[in-house]
Parts: structure tokens; C-alpha cells; sequence
């Protein structure tokens, strides 16, 4: 999956909370928020500076109305922006934990001392071969019973081998 491809499909299931997220689709829209974040940063920082320096070359200590409004409407668009970006962000977080096998509470271990490390490793991990409890894999890897082409079963023998698997 791309990098817009991803972008697109996370703000497609803008608030979908069910489903799995492949560990692309997470990481390149965590890299798409922290790139708008860096240019939405770089603009305030610009505007900051340059309603700074207007305000001391004419000798005041006060910022003119039309520096003053764009300002505001700066600040206005990165909040909103942050705002819109909350519930997809969430959203594909719970979708990540769901390709991991582990429930979508798991974001709120978040909350505890150094409980972003243990989501950093759980987003990090592949994930869980076959379909589990919150659907198919998206990858499309390993048949109805989590097995691979090629992959004995547990009686030793390959999927299939003796007629369909599972049956005798």
C-alpha cells in the first residue's frame, strides 16, 4: 500500500473502528499527520516572525489589525486541522491493534508511564496470520484456518493433503 493510497483509506474510514489496518496503512498516516504538522508549524512560525518583525521596524509594541487576524485564522486552521485528524488517527490506531489480535482498548494503556512504548511495539508487529475476531487479513495471507500454502497443520500434514482441511 502507498503512501496516498493510505492516506486515502484512513480518511475514507474516517471513523471506523471495526476492521483490520496493515502496518503501512498506520505508519504512512502517521507520517502524513506529522508532515502537515511540520508544514502547518513552519506557517505559524513564518507569520509569528514576520508580524514580529513588522511590529518592531515600525517602532510598536503592538501588531496591527492585519496581522493580528491572520494570526488567529492561523491558529483557527492548525487547530481545526488537528481536530479533523483526531478521530482517523484513532481510528486506524484501533484498526492497527486489530491486525495484531489484541482489542482496540489496548490505545488506552496510553495513559500509563511508559505505556506508549508497549503500543509502539504492538504497532510494530505483523500481523496475525489468517482472519481472527475482527475480520480477514488485509495482507490476504493464510486461508480460512490461518494456514499457509505449504505450511503443515497440527497433525503434521500439509493443508489439504488429505481432502479438505479439517475433515478426515
Amino acid at each position: 500500500m502507498g503512501f496516498v493510497d493510505a492516506v486515502k483509506t484512513c480518511l475514507r474510514q474516517y471513523a471506523t473502528f471495526t476492521g483490520r489496518a496493515r502496518r503501512s496503512e498506520y505508519w504512512y498516516f502517521y507520517l502524513f499527520q506529522t508532515l502537515l504538522g511540520l508544514v502547518l508549524g513552519v506557517a505559524l512560525v513564518i507569520a509569528l516572525v514576520a508580524v514580529g518583525g513588522a511590529a518592531s521596524a515600525t517602532g510598536s509594541d503592538t501588531v496591527g489589525a492585519g496581522g493580528s487576524i491572520a494570526l488567529v485564522l492561523l491558529y483557527l486552521l492548525v487547530g481545526a486541522v488537528s481536530l479533523a485528524l483526531l478521530l482517523p488517527s484513532l481510528a486506524v490506531h484501533v484498526r492497527r491493534l486489530h491486525d495484531t489480535g489484541r482489542s482496540g482498548w489496548w490505545i488506552l494503556i496510553s495513559l500509563v508511564p511508559l505505556g506508549g512504548i508497549v503500543l509502539l511495539v504492538f504497532n510494530v508487529m505483523d500481523s496475525v496470520p489468517g482472519p481472527n475476531q475482527h475480520g480477514p487479513n488485509p495482507k490476504g495471507v493464510g486461508d480460512a484456518y490461518g494456514q499457509f500454502p505449504g505450511q503443515p497443520n497440527q497433525f503434521g500434514g500439509q493443508p489439504g493433503q488429505y481432502g479438505q482441511p479439517g475433515r478426515f
